[in-house]
């Protein structure tokens, strides 16, 4: 849900609903495309966004990085092109709904009497999209000129890992060719007057521990069983989560980018009742601080899988590694035209429309920043 109250917004976006700001109608639009797992429909989305690159007047390029996965990429070019570019990244898809515990229909994209959306998406992140088209199209109407190219880049298959999208894509000459120096990509929302900047990104690991152990039949008490190893180890992650819990609840300065979250999401095993099962497979979704050493968290698992019986191994569906943090230095150029702008905003609250204000200022600010030794 994203409130889109609190103003008007600018020009272009389609035909708007009678008394509903343009912005908001193109918004809704988005959410209604249904590019939700495990069959998003991705077709949908590059009509959508053919469209507007058309109303944009920008040239759309697009990549199919695997079968089916297109990433597609508007370029604003700047007035000099050879400096480094300016990234704004979204992705397309959403993740799956449970329709029975929604209050509307995730895809109809509802506004209440009080200007709340109800929609997958809304804040996962099709908003942040729009804001970014709404924003170019604001400034190109305003006839601005940037000095760097800025690239709005729309990538498939975020939600289940990357593998078959950015990840994929960052390792073409296409992507090099980008020439990419700054980029923007999603956050969360604050509905509060501060902004909150976030300049690292927490390693999504996904596991699954394999248990194997003594089959046999339902009526007797066999030892060495897949469940017993299965259960040691549900406790030894769900233990660490509420250690981590507690971190995060009892300190003053801890943020959730600031500890691990744990979180058992898939159990498999068994085939009927009265079987006792040869393997159980148990999985998590483990989100890492770039403080942490994942050489030793990783051992800590190993740790865990030899406490709880033998035979136990586990696999990655996904393993991120980088720790890499963006500089907020003062000295650094990029950061000093990011903060200040941002400080410079006078924005009550961060809804929809008020994003497109932000972007507005945000990005012509990044664009705008004179050359630096790694343009040369």
């Amino acid at each position: 849900m994203l409130p889109d109250k609190d103003g008007s917004g600018g020009c272009g976006g389609g035909q708007a609903t009678s008394g509903e700001d343009p912005s908001v109608n193109l918004f809704r639009e988005y959410l209604r495309l249904r590019t939700v797992h495990p069959e998003p429909d991705y077709d949908a989305a590059l009509r959508f966004l053919d469209r507007i690159a058309e109303e944009l007047g920008l040239p759309m390029k697009k990549i199919e990085v695997c079968p089916g996965r297109v990433v597609s990429i508007m370029t604003w070019q700047g007035t000099n092109p050879a400096l480094k570019s300016i990234l704004l990244n979204s992705h397309t898809d959403v993740v799956p709904v449970y329709q029975e515990h929604w209050k509307y229909d995730a895809f109809a994209a509802v506004k209440d009497a009080e200007g709340n959306i109800y929609a997958r998406g809304t804040q996962d992140m099709k908003c942040v999209t729009i804001q970014y088209i709404q924003a170019i199209r604001r400034l190109k109407a305003e006839g601005r000129k940037c000095m760097r190219t800025i690239h709005l880049m729309f990538v498939p298959d975020e939600e289940v890992g990357g593998h078959k999208g950015m990840e994929t894509f960052v390792k073409l000459p296409e992507f090099q060719k980008l020439n990419i120096g700054f980029a923007l990509d999603e956050g969360l929302a604050n509905p509060g007057e501060a902004f909150t900047v976030f300049y690292g990104e927490r390693n999504p690991w996904w596991i699954t521990v394999h248990c194997p152990g003594s089959p046999g039949h339902g009526s007797r008490f066999v030892e060495n069983t897949a469940a017993e190893k299965l259960r040691s180890i549900i406790n030894s992650f769900l233990d660490f989560r509420e250690k981590e819990k507690h971190r995060l609840n009892t300190s003053e300065c801890f943020t959730l980018g600031d500890v691990t979250t744990v979180n058992m999401t898939m159990v498999k095993g068994g085939v009927a009742y009265n079987v006792i099962p040869a393997e159980m497979d148990v999985s998590f979704d483990l989100r890492i601080p770039p403080t942490v050493n994942l050489q030793e968290f990783e051992e800590q698992i190993k740790k865990w899988c030899k406490e709880a019986g033998e035979g136990i191994t586990y696999e990655f569906a996904q393993k991120h590694m980088n720790q890499n943090l963006t500089s907020t230095d003062d000295s650094d150029p990029w950061w000093k035209a990011f903060s200040t702008t941002l400080g410079s905003l006078k924005i009550m609250f961060q809804v929809f429309l008020k994003g497109i204000q932000v972007y507005e200022n945000l990005v012509p600010a990044l664009a705008n920043v004179p050359t630096l030794p790694c343009d040369t």
